[in-house]
């Protein structure tokens, strides 16, 4: 890798590696959950009573945040907010209660609150026997809680993001939840947009936006992160802020 292009991106990766930067992203959701198991961090600012929250809430609130992430931020977080209040801000609840809003309604872009309540079946189910996310592997993740087809070239997107917020430990802006998976495993979420950012940079040359390439642009970032090759993803949203 280009030295120069390399000290930017640690540089980036660096500076927007903070939570200032994401109040009002998806993230802020399972944030707010993980702040009341540990009373010390605050709350960040959305709606909800304060009360204690469990792991599986914060499993539960990452899972659709990150279901719910495309789109404009601003839209991203309103419809968040909307899914949230309608489980009292209490997901885990909710989601083993059973009386899910199952309509045909949209909730965000082309989700409708039927889809929603599939998830929350699937979960309950999972739950019922389980006590946390973490044993899946994003592939388990992709047929069992979002109950897509498998696909083995999928890049899985929203899967890596929900695991790059639950393992990466650093203190800073992800959760470091799930103690018995390793961040040298975690691979970019790769989207269009992060996509043509890579390729602008040089990290990766392959056509296909599925998991090689993923693996090849988290391979990139290897070289500057080779302990925790996702910490490349806030370097990414670093370049997206300096080249807008």
């Amino acid at each position: 890798m280009d030295p120069v292009i390399a000290e930017k991106l640690w540089n980036w990766a660096e500076r927007y590696n903070n939570p200032r930067y994401f109040e009002e992203d998806p993230i802020a959701f399972p944030r707010r959950f993980a702040a009341h198991l540990n009373p010390v961090e605050p709350t960040l600012g959305f709606g909800g009573e304060a009360g204690n929250s469990c792991l599986q809430d914060v499993e539960i609130a990452a899972v659709f945040a990150a279901h719910l992430a495309w789109g404009r931020r601003a839209m991203i977080v309103r419809d968040c907010s909307r899914l949230f209040d309608e489980m009292m801000w209490k997901p885990y609840d909710y989601v083993m209660a059973g009386d899910w809003r199952s309509d045909n309604t949209s909730l965000h872009r082309t989700v409708k609150w039927s889809e929603i309540a599939k998830i929350c079946r699937r979960l309950k189910e999972f739950y019922a026997e389980n006590e946390s996310l973490e044993i899946l592997s994003a592939e388990q993740m992709r047929t069992r809680i979002y109950g897509q087809k498998e696909d083995p070239k999928a890049a899985n997107k929203k899967i890596w993001m929900l695991r790059r917020w639950m393992v990466r430990d650093d203190g800073k802006v992800d959760l470091g939840l799930w103690k018995n998976c390793d961040k040298r495993d975690l691979v970019i979420p790769l989207d269009v947009h992060v996509y043509r950012q890579a390729v602008d940079l040089g990290l990766t040359k392959r056509r296909a936006k599925d998991i090689v390439t993923a693996r090849d642009i988290t391979d990139s970032f290897r070289e500057i992160f080779p302990d925790d090759p996702a910490k490349g993803d806030f370097a990414l949203f670093g370049y997206g802020v300096n080249n807008a």
